[in-house]
């Protein structure tokens, strides 16, 4: 990258646009709330960088959307930045270099932006097959993308997929509801059948395992998916989906022994139940 300005200038905030399909998403969260405290404290003492959009006055964001950000809710109309003369692709490139070693990503933001690289890349001549696996080839777009990053070749493939996953079902692997690789499944169904599996979610409060998502893809592949195949792999009961009483700790602690672990506890609590049931079958029959 060619720095156009040696050094940081004073940019009007007025004049920053976000890089246009920034996959790093921007939130008012905790973290947030402390970095604006901190712009207000101390100002930005890592200058944005960003390139200048053609035939405007303005400029991309690169570098910094959340130091952006966190300036505009602080009140500051100027933020320092470094100018560097990039085109679209090479500044697409290197939105996602400059945030893939966050600490915190989402994977639908690694998705997105492996996907926003690998297209940048395309688009500048490097190979694109994410398939094939000849020996003796050129390195393709995945082989390069993985040297520069903590995920294997076989991973940025997998995430890439990810992108074809509707959003509801992307935000419920954002919160760790669904696994990468059941994500990776699904995201062969096409939109409607995603939503019926989304629909079955949220009937039966629960998320596909691996092996309902892979047996869904499978009849999906052989032409045989419907919205009543998935209907009925959903609502298969799972061994952690089972039905669950819940007892608070303290009404226990009332009426159980002390000293006792969790395994006695149930055992105890059994035993109990099975003696009440029958007392309570002694006295119907006194009863009658």
């Amino acid at each position: 990258m060619k720095n156009t300005m040696k050094k940081p200038v004073n940019i009007p905030v007025s004049k920053l646009r976000p890089f246009e399909g920034h996959p790093f998403k921007v939130k008012d969260d905790a973290e947030m709330n402390t970095l604006i405290e901190s712009v207000q404290t101390t100002g930005i003492l890592s200058p944005l960088i960003v390139r200048p959009i053609e035939s405007t006055e303005e400029y991309e964001v690169i570098s910094g959307h959340r130091r952006l950000h966190a300036a505009v809710k602080a009140g500051i109309t100027e933020v320092p930045a470094l100018i560097y003369a990039l085109d679209r692709d090479s500044a697409a490139i290197a939105v996602v270099d400059s945030n893939l070693h966050r600490e915190h990503i989402l994977p639908s933001e690694k998705a997105f932006a492996y996907k926003l690289k690998l297209d940048a890349m395309r688009r500048q001549g490097f190979r694109s097959d994410l398939t094939s696996d000849q020996v003796g080839r050129k390195l393709e777009t995945a082989d390069i993308i993985a040297q520069q990053s903590d995920d294997s070749k076989t991973q940025v493939r997998r995430y890439i997929r990810l992108t074809h996953l509707i959003p509801e079902l992307l935000d419920l692997m954002d919160e760790g509801k669904i696994a990468l690789s059941v994500g990776v499944e699904l995201s062969y169904l096409d939109d409607q059948s995603q939503y019926d599996v989304l629909e079955q979610c949220e009937q039966n409060d629960c998320t596909p395992s691996y092996s309902q998502a892979w047996r869904m893809h499978k009849a999906d592949r052989e032409g045989l998916l419907t919205k009543a195949v998935i209907q009925d792999i959903m609502c298969e009961e799972k061994a952690n989906q089972k039905e669950t009483i819940k007892v608070s700790a303290e009404r226990l602690r009332a009426v159980l022994p002390k000293g006792m672990d969790s395994q006695k506890t149930e055992d105890f609590i059994i035993r109990a139940c099975e003696h009440y049931r029958k007392y309570l079958r002694n006295r119907d029959r006194e009863s009658r």
